[in-house]
């Protein structure tokens, strides 16, 4: 189902870090972020209603829109 928050996710099981694009453009890195908990937002049919309860202010993050602006 898509989601009308989260544009795109991808997940590195060897950094354990979560990149989210969102549908306002904006791209995120959550870091330390458990495989299962990947593995649970993969699977999630409500992404942004999974992604609030179990991501969102529970890892640390950081903004890197603009890196991958050009």
């Amino acid at each position: 189902m898509p989601s009308s928050v989260i544009r795109f996710f991808r997940y590195a099981p060897d950094t354990r870090e979560l990149k989210v694009t969102f549908v306002s453009g904006r791209l995120y890195v959550y870091e330390d972020v458990p495989p299962e908990v990947a593995a649970a937002f993969r699977d999630a049919r409500a992404k942004g209603t999974f992604f609030n309860h179990e991501i969102r202010d529970r890892y640390v993050y950081r903004d890197i829109t603009h890196e991958y602006a050009g």
